[in-house]
């Protein structure tokens, strides 16, 4: 039990060296927060590029200000392609992507190749901590047999001089209202000594650890989390739809029952869904409920209206049109905001490439404002390229259809409305009138 007490003495001096892989949405902010303590912080990740901006003291995120990387910097903090490095750091953070494949089922890929990057160099009195969002049993039935397969393994033993844990991220990206000190943390450990080492780790940087049983309640706690957002979204996405067809705002009903101080919270429709939480992650269990024989028919309801929320979104702009006698075959559209959710840079899993590239497949013509996003190149989901346009009065005049996707706050509303021809707002940002309508 020797490991344990040394790490835990070493973990509250401070005098640990926390190493970090995977320097995104996630890792980065733990970066931030470990350095703000006074740890010693180590940034692994695959892009040379992000670590060679990380180490000039540069932001590739534009809401986290480059004022604490810097700080960061100057505090110790490095970043580095080297796993090698590994064998330097007393507790290992793993914060690296969770994707679906072509399937929809479960992508572990960066888990195994990051531990299989790792493990040549991992070292006797260790703490490994799995952070990335994925289905309950993951931890305990990939990470712990990899670790232990490692050759020369039985130099390790779980839980007594080298120990897994599994805390999930709850990072929310461009919120001020809560930061990665003041969100509590769920933390769980393979072991009894593992939950205590992990929980004593995260004690020196959040206000509250929320102690859990096991690896595998953890896991769940994070996938219900975003199911909870999935489910309640597909319904007001429904609502939306069906309100739309009474001639209903949906969004004087939500403000209005959210008038009520009990039993209600407020939910909002949008384009669709996006991040790469709540459009992936309850597959994550609808995926692992289907290998114990449940269907997650909740689950499944709520995907398939989110999913279909674009194609909504673009039968409307064409029936718009089509009442104003323009067809969307050659109409000018411009598209304000394609991240997925505003005062973010993030554009993963964005909706608004989905209703973009059908209003392409439909020849009209569409150009795109969005002060986050500069410039679009060709990804995966994003299968055309092209420059923000400036938003002023000489270019909205332009255009046929203006639609607002994502409101950023930026955004100057009065100029928007006074000098468009017709809106359609997919936020609820602007009120209703005969050049406004909502999608």
């Amino acid at each position: 039990m020797m490991s344990k007490s040394v790490l835990i003495n070493s973990l509250k001096s401070k005098d640990a060296k926390i190493g970090v892989i995977g320097l995104g949405y996630v890792g980065l902010p733990l970066v931030i927060r470990f350095s703000e303590e006074g740890f010693k912080t180590l940034g692994f990740d695959i892009d040379a590029e992000k670590v060679k901006k990380l180490n000039i003291g540069e932001s590739y995120i534009k809401y986290i200000d480059v004022d604490n990387i810097k700080t960061a910097v100057k505090n110790g903090f490095k970043a580095t392609t080297d796993f090698s490095e590994i064998a330097n750091v007393d507790a290992i953070l793993i914060c690296v992507p969770t994707p679906l494949d072509v399937h929809n089922e479960p992508d572990l890929s960066y888990i195994k190749n990051t531990l299989d990057a790792i493990r040549p160099y991992l070292r006797e009195n260790q703490l490994l901590i799995l952070e990335s969002t994925t289905y309950p049993g993951t931890t305990e039935e990939v990470v712990v047999p990899i670790i232990e397969s490692i050759p020369n393994a039985s130099r390790f033993t779980i839980g007594e001089n080298f120990f897994i844990g599994y805390s999930p991220e709850r990072e929310d990206p461009g919120n001020k209202n809560f930061t990665t000190k003041t969100i509590p943390k769920v933390v769980s450990g393979y072991t009894e000594n593992c939950l205590e080492l992990t929980k004593v780790l995260y004690d020196q940087i959040v206000d509250c650890t929320v102690p859990v049983s096991s690896l595998a309640v953890a896991e769940m706690t994070k996938i219900l989390e975003n199911i909870h957002r999935s489910v309640n979204i597909g319904l007001v996405n429904e609502l939306k739809m069906l309100a739309d067809k009474m001639n209903i705002d949906i969004y004087e009903v939500i403000n209005a029952a959210a008038t009520k101080p009990f039993g209600f919270t407020p939910y909002y429709p949008g384009p669709g869904l996006g991040g790469h939480c709540i459009p992936i992650d309850p597959f994550y269990l609808t995926w692992k409920a289907k290998q114990i024989g449940i269907d997650t028919r909740f689950i499944k309801l709520a995907g398939e209206i989110n999913s279909s929320m674009p194609e909504w979104v673009v039968s409307k702009v064409s029936d718009a049109l089509a009442q104003r006698l323009k067809d969307l075959l050659g109409a000018k559209v411009l598209i304000l905001g394609v991240t997925y959710k505003k005062n973010v840079d993030d554009v993963r899993e964005t909706p608004a490439f989905k209703i973009m590239k059908l209003l392409l497949e439909k020849n009209a013509q569409v150009d795109y404002h969005d002060p986050y996003v500069p410039q679009l190149t060709q990804t995966k989901d994003c299968d055309f390229e092209m420059s923000s346009v400036a938003l002023c009065k000489e270019n909205l005049v332009d255009y046929d259809l203006i639609i607002l996707l994502t409101d950023h706050d930026v955004f100057d509303y009065d100029l928007i409305e006074n000098n468009s021809k017709f809106i359609i707002d997919t936020r609820g940002r602007f009120k209703i009138s005969k050049n406004i309508i909502r999608a």
